[in-house]
């Protein structure tokens, strides 16, 4: 990303609704996933919010940009290593469970060689947890302004994994409840080219309301209910 948008993701991703959703519904899903716990590697770790919010041993994480990676490690007192996803310095099942957060999705990464690499660095029965944009025809200015060159369905994503050997594949549509107004956002509010970033300071009241709506989401969502339809996805996979 451009350095302008990591900053607004420093600033803003300890506070913001959508951070604090996305960290919420990873969160969950690592804790589901690994009861035993073990090491677990945040890849694509941008300025460490995730790891701040996880706030234990065992974590290590990766960001490709160098100042970022610096700025994750004094942000969350985690070991952090400056790298490629696509080639992940550490030695084969290094890792209990990998998380990735909005990375797959990206122009520098390449979907193949992060899902390969991504399994053979865990160990046998390590779990890989992704969130992901979901819908292609949502592509908006704000994609563009964070390299977001893929968006995915429920299908697409499932497919992909499979084809790289994961098994027990779950994904999950997310922030559905305000998913019109992500659309009037994205789509005529701010639908032009040089629209400003989707990441910033939100009014209180209004930061308020939103997170309330995600919470009331991953409630029903803990209760089984699974929204055909979603603005993310938050997925699980295992390596046999």
């Amino acid at each position: 990303m451009e350095a302008d948008e990591y900053a607004l993701m420093d600033a803003a991703e300890q506070a913001m609704w959508w951070y604090r959703a996305m960290h919420g519904h990873a969160a969950a899903a690592v804790a589901d996933a690994r009861p035993g716990g073990g090491a677990l590697l945040d890849a694509g770790c941008g300025t460490g919010g995730f790891l701040a919010r996880l706030g234990r041993a065992g974590c290590v994480g990766l960001e490709y940009n160098p100042a970022a990676a610096r700025r994750a490690a004094e942000k969350s007192a985690a070991a952090v290593v400056a790298g490629s996803v696509n080639e992940l310095p550490f030695g084969d099942a290094s890792f209990a469970a990998i998380t990735s957060l909005d990375v797959l999705c990206h122009a520098g990464a390449e979907p193949a060689a992060l899902l390969a690499e991504s399994l053979r660095v865990l160990r046998p029965g390590g779990v890989l947890v992704l969130n992901l944009p979901a819908l292609p025809w949502l592509s908006s200015a704000h994609d563009a302004r964070v390299f977001t060159v893929r968006r995915y369905s429920r299908a697409s994503i499932t497919a992909e994994l499979r084809a790289a050997g994961f098994v027990d594949i779950r994904a999950r549509y997310w922030n559905a409840l305000l998913l019109p107004l992500m659309i009037l956002q994205r789509k005529v509010l701010q639908a032009g080219a040089g629209a400003p970033s989707d990441v910033g300071a939100f009014p209180a009241w209004l930061d308020t309301l939103l997170f309330a709506a995600t919470r009331l989401e991953a409630g029903l969502m803990r209760l089984g209910l699974q929204f055909p339809v979603g603005g993310s996805l938050i997925v699980t996979a295992t390596r046999p």
